[in-house]
């Protein structure tokens, strides 16, 4: 088997992508998912591994827990009752209760974390799977200063985004606990997409008016992670603020778009040195 003699698996493989994508899909996804989930947890046990790490997701929260701009952080145990995200969510939740079954059944060590939006450098920014930060990245990169750019939705709706940077040293910190039950992996710093959208508009150095696309897919109305639990078995959690994050992966996408990541004024006054 491919996994034979591997330690630890990290399961990090999924048919995914941003609000339009897995609002669009959900036969293909559901189906995908399920077959690489489960394919992936019976080779790494059947195979003599030690750990299993599943990569989950906030999808898997109930959705009537979501339905105001200023959410309550979701705490672990607030998955049941049951109303996850349709196709994407509820294939993540199933695969969370295939890892509880394996690890009491067969005693097999299994990790489930459900991430919280990840963004950052080198990660997808175009093509419709990129998630917001990429995609807002990707418009203000493009637009010209004084511009306009088209935003999903209202705007009001809320989210929490955490650096890769933070989830890679998350869950191999995770992997290393000894927990097995689920444990989300996110910040709680809870932002509104217009929030978002002047926060990188800043970074570039643009002033750009917003055009709202109501008819758009805009997900949830809030989501935001309870650290509680997270704090309480790694005595951790993400440190990297947004505002720290977002600059290097606006820079990065900007360069990938041949755009100058640089505030015009700032060209101009290095040009004059």
């Amino acid at each position: 088997m491919a996994v034979a003699g591997v330690q630890d698996v990290y399961h990090l493989a999924a048919d995914m992508g941003g609000i339009g994508y897995i609002t669009g899909s959900h036969a293909d996804i559901t189906l995908n998912n399920t077959k690489i989930n489960v394919h992936m947890i019976d080779a790494a046990w059947r195979s003599g591994a030690e750990r299993f790490l599943f990569s989950s997701s906030a999808c898997i929260y109930p959705q009537y827990l979501q339905r105001d701009a200023d959410v309550t952080p979701l705490k672990e145990d607030d998955a049941f009752p049951a109303d996850p995200e349709e196709g994407y969510g509820l294939e993540k939740l199933f695969m969370e209760k295939i890892c509880q079954y394996v690890t009491e059944d067969h005693g097999f060590e299994t990790r489930v974390v459900r991430f919280h939006n990840v963004y950052g450098s080198l990660g997808t920014y175009d093509g419709g799977k990129e998630k917001a930060p990429a995609a807002i990245c990707r418009k203000v990169a493009l637009s010209p200063d004084g511009g306009e750019i088209e935003i999903w939705g209202d705007g009001l709706q809320t989210r929490s985004f955490m650096h890769v940077d933070d989830c890679v040293e998350g869950i191999y910190r995770i992997m290393e606990s000894g927990y097995h039950k689920p444990l989300n992996l996110g910040t709680d710093e809870l932002i509104s997409v217009d929030g978002l959208v002047d926060l990188v508009s800043d970074i570039a150095g643009k002033h750009l008016s917003k055009r709202h696309d109501l008819s758009r897919p805009q997900g949830v109305r809030g989501r935001n992670s309870d650290n509680g639990r997270l704090r309480e078995v790694l005595g951790w959690e993400p440190r990297i603020l947004l505002a720290e994050g977002l600059v290097p992966t606006y820079r990065w996408i900007a360069s990938e778009l041949g755009v100058p990541s640089e505030p015009a004024q700032a060209i101009s006054a290095v040009a004059a040195e």
